[in-house]
């Protein structure tokens, strides 16, 4: 690589560009870890993209219109934040570039979202930014149908490396995006050919730029050192019909001498590889320190949005008063006033008539009232449309020929739906749900796991949640799914009982703004077991009483979703051996959790014995089994122990021991009367 004659050739541009490896070094010798080469070798791309095409304006980071950018080779975090110090967002100071990866600084060792203005979205495990920005690009689509060009229009600009390609996902995300003609999606592939454990050669034969096209991509291609030709792709890229790669040949490590090696991957942290590697670039500054010109004309990049921003400011207030109403609370995320009326006459209603119907069916009943209020949500499957119960009449189908659609058919691609869905709910606007079925939550898992982590409020609609799926057998039988759920941090598991339970999950989960929800749901059906209409949303408390003993009490039965049922069966049957027993339902773990310490201790008193039911693993139960007295003796469970089994779901009920039956003979057994 001919560094000399890119210093004379484009000198500006290289003492911008270099501001961004200085730091970079700077900062990882600093924490003395990170990941030096591949800002090193991204740095001109970046340079080219942020000063001639990437729309944002640095003091106003939230602006709706604003140009996304991904970093989804989320390991470089030294690129995306030299560039937010270099362009002038207040909250990244050059004490935050000091204290990378250290505690309390908003520089994590990954990008996150939440800590840093200009970071749309969590990166570092590969492939998912991707993935995201799919999402983001999808809801573009959508708002601009739906608001007009005037008021969204722009792109999203995505750095991608060779270990995000090769990580499965990508392929569901660009297959997706490919179906979908998404044409403000760009990605700049960082084609160095290195991963920490060598040349890609060595693990990897796949043609990408031949992969892409097969997947309805145009792909172009440059060399990722030179801004001419860097910005001639970009250029091609932005008129391109369809989602566009560019392949950026580039250089891990650009300039010292771990360039081209996998040692280049990692932290550059040896003072005499730095001081050589600033001396190749003509950088005399000491550490930390960008020269004025340097800074002043990053800067100015910075604030070039300005005017474009406070231009489509005023478009937006030309608006009607209730038009703009509308979009700031759709970007707000708050829910419409009238939508909690709409539930609560629902609750009624399914109280008054006590439907029997499984609560996957019961979800679109919800989603039938809920879905032409919120005219924001957009929902989706991966191929169960007729088993997940997401597509309401009024939706339509999003697609090339229809972007006002909000029905997305999202393939067979579980992670790439949640992948995405994580993309459209960072966008704003839009509020995202998706279905498959519980056990699939495995493929799901990376990108539900990132909705948590982000605080972003994506709805998982998770059908067929148990053995009671029936003969379909262990394979799509969830066991250990609720407990996986459950046991991830900032997230919402629902398993509601009837229509009401589950009319109660959907307004929390709507009306969240920075936890995700997962609605496991039946597939068969259920009776109604909240008879008595309360406008109060009793779900919200996580764990109620639904029946309590008549007799003296002597044992509390805790359940969920089909249990309940089975539960207040068995307490008919203790109830008639003059055994009090109280029914708690259970629908949300960790809101039950949540509740102020005595509300649990009036929920869940001590004395009475505990048993709890539930066709999954008992793992999750253990705190309120065993609860503030810690003795094993008094509690049991009612539940699975292995794999499931193919046969109808009234006979594996019986075989595995899940009844009203069983139930009250543990209670027995717990209380000596066996």
């Amino acid at each position: 690589m001919d560094i000399a004659n890119l210093r004379k050739n484009h000198s500006d541009h290289w003492a911008r560009a270099c501001a961004i490896r200085t730091l970079t070094l700077d900062a990882v010798a600093a924490a003395n870890s990170g990941h030096s080469g591949m800002p090193m070798g991204m740095a001109d791309v970046a340079t080219v993209l942020f000063e001639k095409h990437l729309n944002f304006d640095a003091a106003a980071p939230d602006w709706p219109n604003r140009d996304r950018f991904i970093l989804s080779a989320g390991h470089g975090s030294m690129l995306i934040y030299s560039l937010l110090y270099l362009t002038g967002y207040k909250d990244m100071t050059l004490e935050q570039i000091k204290n990378f990866r250290q505690w309390g600084a908003i520089t994590a060792g990954h990008p996150e979202y939440g800590h840093a203005k200009g970071v749309e979205t969590t990166t570092g495990p590969l492939g998912q930014g991707i993935a995201n920005a799919v999402g983001f690009a999808m809801a573009e689509e959508n708002l601009r149908a739906r608001w007009g060009a005037k008021i969204i229009d722009h792109y999203t600009y995505v750095i991608a490396g060779d270990g995000c390609l090769m990580e499965g996902v990508s392929q569901e995300a660009i297959g997706l995006a490919g179906k979908q003609q998404l044409s403000r999606l760009i990605v700049l592939w960082d084609n160095n050919g290195i991963t920490i454990d060598g040349k890609v050669s060595i693990s990897d034969v796949t043609d990408q730029k031949a992969r892409f096209k097969a997947s309805g991509w145009d792909v172009f291609s440059c060399d990722g050192h030179d801004p001419e030709d860097i910005n001639r792709a970009i250029i091609a890229a932005k008129a391109s019909p369809n989602p566009a790669l560019i392949d950026c040949a580039t250089h891990i490590a650009l300039g010292s001498s771990a360039q081209d090696t996998s040692k280049g991957h990692g932290a550059l942290t040896d003072a005499q590889l730095i001081a050589d590697t600033k001396a190749a670039y003509g950088w005399t500054s000491p550490a930390f320190e960008i020269p004025a010109a340097v800074k002043s004309a990053w800067e100015a990049t910075g604030a070039r949005g300005a005017d474009t921003r406070k231009a489509w400011e005023a478009r937006l207030a030309s608006l009607s008063a209730s038009k703009q109403a509308e979009f700031a609370r759709q970007f707000a995320g708050d829910m419409p006033k009238k939508l909690p009326a709409v539930i609560r006459a629902l609750k009624k209603q399914a109280s008054d008539g006590a439907p029997k119907v499984a609560t996957r069916k019961a979800s679109e009943m919800v989603l039938e009232l809920v879905n032409p209020v919120m005219q924001e949500t957009v929902g989706g499957s991966a191929d169960l449309t007729g088993s997940n119960n997401t597509k309401t009449a009024d939706l339509g189908t999003f697609g090339p020929d229809n972007r006002k659609g909000r029905y997305v058919y999202f393939g067979i691609r579980e992670q790439g739906m949640a992948a995405a869905m994580n993309g459209m709910a960072l966008h704003g606007g839009v509020r995202p749900y998706g279905g498959t079925f519980m056990c699939f939550t495995d493929y799901a898992r990376p990108a539900m796991r990132l909705s948590a982590l982000m605080g972003v409020p994506v709805v998982y609609v998770m059908t067929h949640d148990s053995i009671g799926l029936g003969e379909d057998g262990p394979t799509h039988q969830p066991v250990e799914h609720l407990a996986m759920s459950r046991a991830t941090p900032n997230t919402w598991v629902f398993r509601p009982a009837d229509l009401v339970e589950t009319a109660e999950a959907w307004e929390l989960a709507l009306a969240s703004k920075s936890t995700p929800s997962v609605l496991a749901l039946s597939r068969q059906n259920l009776p109604t077991v909240r008879h008595a209409h309360t406008a109060k949303n009793l779900t919200a408390q996580g764990g109620y009483v639904l029946a309590d003993a008549v007799a003296k009490r002597q044992a509390i039965l805790m359940a969920t979703g089909s249990e309940v049922e089975i539960a207040l069966k068995a307490r008919d049957l203790l109830e008639a051996s003059g055994i009090g027993t109280r029914v708690v339902s259970m629908p949300c773990m960790e809101l039950f959790a949540a509740q102020p310490e005595a509300y649990r201790k009036r929920v869940l008193p001590g004395g009475p014995v505990r048993v709890a039911v539930e066709a999954g693993v008992r793992q999750p139960w253990d705190r309120f089994l065993l609860g503030e007295r810690g003795r094993e003796a008094k509690a049991g469970f009612i539940g699975m122990e292995s794999f499931g089994a193919s046969a109808p779901a009234e006979r594996l009920y019986a075989e595995f021991g899940i009844t009203a039956e069983a139930t009250a003979a543990k209670v027995k057994a717990l209380l000596g009367l066996a």
